[in-house]
Formats: C-alpha cells, structure tokens, sequence
C-alpha cells in the first residue's frame, strides 16, 4: 500500500495519478475501457489523489472521473481539479479567472464529477487580465461555503504566489517538474517551503523520455503533445538520449526501471512533493506505484543531478506559443 503524504490537511497517496490521457486531449486518442481500468487499478494499489481539469477534454475528462469515482467512499478519495479558460466549440479560447466566472466554472466540474465538493482547486494558469488577488478571494468564497476544501495555483510564479497565499492559505503548486525540468528549483521551491505549500509535479517522466522508450517527435501523430515537444526533436532529441543514459545505467544494478528511478527521485527531494504521473496502461502504473519502494542513496541523487542540471537537457520545455501561458 502506498504512503500517504500532506498537502495542507488533505491526505494524499504518495503518488497520484494524472488523468489528463484519459480523454485523448494529450497523446492521442484513448480507449475510454482502458482509463477506467486504469483508475479502478489505481484504487486497488492506494492511490487516492486524481487529479482532472475542465480543459481536458474539454469537460469529458471530469465526466469519466466521476462515473469511475460515484460509488467510492468520498471521504477517502481526493479530488483535484482546475479552472481557468474560456471554452468555445470545444476548443480553448483564452484565459478566463475572473471572479463572476469561478463559480459558475465550480458548478460545472461539480455537476460532472457527481461530487458535492472538490478537494483541491487549482487555478490552471494565471489569468494576466486578472489580479491574482481577486481570483483567490473568489476561491476562497468556495471553500466557506463548502463546495471547495484546498485552494491551489498551476505553473504560478514566485511573486504570484506570495500574493495569492497572502489573501487564502494555498495548499499546493502543481507544475512541471521532474529530472528533465528543473526550472522550480532556483526560486519556486524555496518560496513553496517558506510558505508550507506543497509541490504537485506534472510530466514527473518529462513525457515519458525518462522512462527511456522514446521516439523521435516526426514519429508521434499530429495529434500527440510529443510531435512539436522540442526535446524530441532533431539534435536535441540525441543530446537527451545520451543523457538519459546516465539513467539507464543507474537502474539496471538495482532491478529497477528508469521511470522507478526518475520517480523515486522527485520522492527523496522531499516529503511535500506529489507526482502525479499519467498512464493509459495498468502495467506502467504499477510500475509507477513500485516506485515508492526504490531507495536511493545520497550519491545517487548528487549522481542524477549532475547528469541532469540545468543546461544539460537540450531544448525548451514548451515551444514559444506554451510557454507565454507561464507565470515565469
């Protein structure tokens, strides 16, 4: 069984599972039989932090969830999921936080998850247009009137979240991070432990290349996040190979994988820290879950981030498009 770690007061499984893959939106087309296998493994193996968003999908994501998710006990499951873009024809049209906007964005995922109240709401990125002030105070309403437990930012800056939690306690950060993306550490992660938020990694594999069965972008469909990844591109996509090595090599004496290895990595840098990997297949979550078991020793971390310090990975994390929609 998994251990559990603390975001604020809720009592999160060690791992969680991101369940952005579930509807298609990320890598391609999804059997929806195999998400909800997915989700009913992860139930049975401990995990009981889901993390969902309404731009996935948009809206389908949050749908699946809650018919998997009605008939659990809902005091032990934890819920997390995001607001924060204006929908139109079922594309994402621009940011949307302003503070008449998220409630009725609440009552949407509340009515799609069959839930009465959502554990963690994250704004999903910040809305430029909108003070953060305004948009956490409207947060804030939610959690005293009940429909919301924890509030939480996604790829917020240093600056914005001092300001958010000055106005409600904010109980985690979810952002990129991982062996392959470590732009949180410089500034972020100190002000996240000043404060006693948590951290939630999203991509904690850097979309699957530390697990070490990749390909090239051109090979990916159009419709996978991974054709226009600048990391699995041209020459940068033989550089992180050949740093991934540095992995592999690690994993092999110890019986484990690179994915085990680059998870219980992000684990040992902290008890605060959640990853929440994305799977499709129940063998790649166990794989993820047995990560909690791997041990690695203080020169095996020195190890892992020599190989893998900033300006080792080679490429953008995001292409420019992206990364304007980043609080940084």
């Amino acid at each position: 069984m998994l251990p559990t770690r603390k975001l604020a007061n809720l009592d999160v499984s060690a791992i969680g599972l991101g369940c952005w893959e579930f509807t298609g939106t990320a890598y391609g087309a999804a059997d929806e039989r195999e998400s909800i296998d997915v989700i009913h493994r992860a139930l049975d193996l401990g995990i009981n932090f889901f993390d969902t968003a309404e731009a996935y999908g948009p809206f389908t994501n949050e749908e699946l969830l809650g018919r998997v998710l009605k008939d659990q006990p809902r005091d032990q499951l934890v819920v997390a999921t995001k607001f924060g873009f204006r929908h139109e024809n079922g594309a994402l049209i621009g940011a949307d936080s302003r503070p008449e906007h998220i409630p009725v964005a609440v009552e949407g995922s509340l009515r799609r998850l069959q839930m009465d109240y959502i554990d963690l709401l994250y704004q999903h990125r910040v809305d430029f247009n909108v003070s953060i002030e305004d948009t956490v105070g409207a947060m804030g309403r939610l959690v005293e009137q009940g429909k919301v437990r924890c509030l939480g930012l996604s790829e917020a800056g240093g600056k914005t979240i001092r300001r958010a939690h000055a106005v409600h306690p904010i109980a985690a950060l979810q952002s990129e991070y991982s062996l392959f993306e470590r732009n949180l550490e410089p500034e972020i992660i100190p002000t996240l432990r000043e404060l006693g938020i948590g951290l939630v990694p999203f991509a904690p594999l850097g979309r699957g290349f530390l697990s070490g069965v990749v390909k090239r972008a051109e090979e990916y469909s159009p419709d996978d996040w991974r054709h226009t990844d600048p990391r699995f591109q041209g020459d940068n996509f033989e550089a992180n190979v050949a740093t991934l090595r540095t992995v592999q090599i690690l994993a092999a004496p110890k019986h484990v994988t690179p994915t085990q290895i680059a998870l219980a990595w992000l684990l040992q840098k902290g008890p605060d820290i959640v990853p929440i990997p994305g799977t499709r297949s129940r063998l790649h979550l166990e794989e993820d879950v047995a990560a909690a078991s791997v041990s690695l020793t203080p020169e095996d971390m020195t190890h892992l981030e020599n190989a893998f310090a900033p300006g080792k990975v080679a490429g953008p994390r995001y292409n420019e498009a992206r990364m304007k929609l980043v609080d940084r």
